[in-house]
């Protein structure tokens, strides 16, 4: 992600997430977290290529628009990294770009050192908890009333990553093991319509 991206990403955080929505301030923050010698997190958003993705509306926009965006706190690389927040606008989903995203992100923490993945989900949203199930992510506890907006438990989940494996993976459906999320990578059209994914 870089400063160009921080007005589009602001305004789909807003859209997304309501009053739980990060300021620009702190989205500024992270950013700037994120780069230079000392960056102890990785950002990435994924921008609509020449190519495109096929939408039924414009709220996608044009090219080099945001259709997602995703962050991670890996600090010193011991221990486990924090998946920060994830997020799509609605016209793109159940596409596998959220998996592109996870997938990244999940190797950044894997090279920092880090030997796992934790984040929170709302027990109610069904569709996040299979994304992550689907990327080896697996319940390890919960937090009572993490939410506000309204308010409701999360449920935590962790995911291996890094030092145990030669590269972060998992059995997918078939059987087969190999880089988180690669049945995301080749998920149909979608996946090869083009999307950029840029940290």
């Amino acid at each position: 992600m870089e400063e160009r991206d921080l007005p589009a990403v602001c305004r789909m955080e807003t859209a997304l997430f309501g009053a739980e929505a990060w300021s620009p301030s702190l989205l500024g923050a992270e950013l700037a977290a994120a780069t230079g010698p000392h960056a102890d997190r990785c950002y990435v958003v994924l921008e609509r290529s020449r190519e495109g993705v096929d939408t039924d509306d414009d709220a996608a926009g044009g090219d080099g628009a945001v259709l997602g965006y995703a962050g991670l706190w890996f600090g010193d690389g011991a221990g486990d990294a924090d998946l920060l927040t994830i997020a799509t606008l609605p016209a793109v989903r159940r596409r596998g770009l959220a998996g592109l995203m996870l997938t990244h992100l999940l190797r950044c923490a894997g090279e920092a050192g880090c030997t796992g993945v934790l984040l929170e989900v709302r027990v109610s949203n069904a569709s996040a908890r299979s994304l992550y199930a689907h990327h080896g992510f697996v319940p390890v506890g919960s937090r009572r009333r993490y939410y506000r907006e309204p308010v409701e438990d999360a449920l935590v989940m962790r995911a291996s990553v890094g030092a145990q494996d030669d590269e972060p993976g998992r059995p997918g459906p078939t059987g087969v093991v190999g880089p988180v999320g690669v049945e995301a990578v080749d998920a149909g059209p979608a996946s090869r319509a083009g999307p950029a994914l840029s940290g």
